[in-house]
């Protein structure tokens, strides 16, 4: 009797331990940050700090956000990038993704592509109107010239592609995207391109983006050691783009890991993050 009570209570604190440490995961935002260095950022641009936010899908860290901007807040950023995903489509609720847009507006000035989700609401021009309104600039297919001094540099963004599909099951249409980035071709300024879209990160490349920042992939929701993430939408099992710093080419991209989940409601290994770069102008 005294063995089976033993083996009961063990049970229970391993299923007690791994509540924990699931509720740990996904709730515990981690700060990833580095320096990204190249010869085209203007020396006037040396120590812009980016703060990038991806996929929140509605998810609350406190009261009005409290604890996810009390972190955006310390990393002090001069702007902050959002590449989409903001709401979740199977829980609509645009009033808990501006709480923290609202509070994002009082720490930097705030830069937002749409993601998926946004495009299935059937709700995105309320939510452009609503982030525009409180002072977000929305760069879906838009670009936005950022001065410091006599320099600048252009923040570029995509319109994510299934504004044109119903469902995963009907791929990806790139045309729209193509010929957005065609038209950027000219420009011969350092470009920072926003995009939901990290699995499309050669097309960005054979159109020479500097730097990209994209999520939609979650880190892969569940990370496995020297694997990485195990299962991202548009990329399958063990894919290839679902966190950190990739290049290719003269392109350079981060991907964000994201805040929230969708159809797999937990993380494993793979905590909510924030990435943080800043930029560091190297001289030839």
């Amino acid at each position: 009797m005294k063995s089976g009570r033993k083996k009961k209570m063990i049970v229970l604190i391993i299923v007690l331990a791994a509540i924990v440490f699931v509720i740990w995961q996904n709730n515990c935002i981690t700060v990833t940050r580095s320096e990204f260095k190249n010869l085209r950022i203007p020396a006037e641009f040396d120590g812009l700090t980016i703060a990038h936010i991806s996929d929140l899908h509605n998810k609350s860290f406190g009261r009005n956000q409290s604890r996810l901007l009390e972190r955006l807040a310390d990393i002090s950023p001069d702007i902050i990038v959002v590449t989409g995903d903001l709401i979740d489509r199977r829980k609509y609720n645009l009033d808990i993704a501006m709480d923290f847009i609202e509070g994002a507006l009082n720490i930097a000035p705030v830069f937002y592509v749409s993601g998926n989700h946004e495009a299935w609401s059937g709700e995105f021009s309320l939510i452009k109107e609503r982030l525009e309104q409180a002072g977000v600039t929305v760069l879906d297919d838009a670009g936005y010239e950022l001065f410091r001094q006599n320099s600048s540099i252009l923040l570029l963004g995509l319109s994510d592609p299934d504004f044109l599909t119903n469902s995963y099951l009907q791929g990806t249409d790139t045309s729209v995207m193509e010929n957005q980035l065609s038209k950027w071709d000219q420009y011969n300024k350092f470009k920072i391109l926003l995009s939901h879209r990290p699995e499309l990160f050669d097309l960005y490349a054979v159109h020479n983006m500097d730097l990209i920042f994209a999520g939609h992939a979650h880190g892969g929701q569940f990370r496995l050691p020297f694997i990485g993430g195990l299962v991202a939408p548009d990329q399958g099992l063990f894919p290839k783009y679902t966190s950190g710093f990739h290049v290719k080419d003269n392109s350079a991209m981060y991907v964000s890991r994201g805040l929230g989940n969708s159809i797999i409601p937990v993380r494993v290994f793979n905590r909510p993050e924030i990435i943080v770069v800043t930029l560091r102008s190297e001289k030839p």
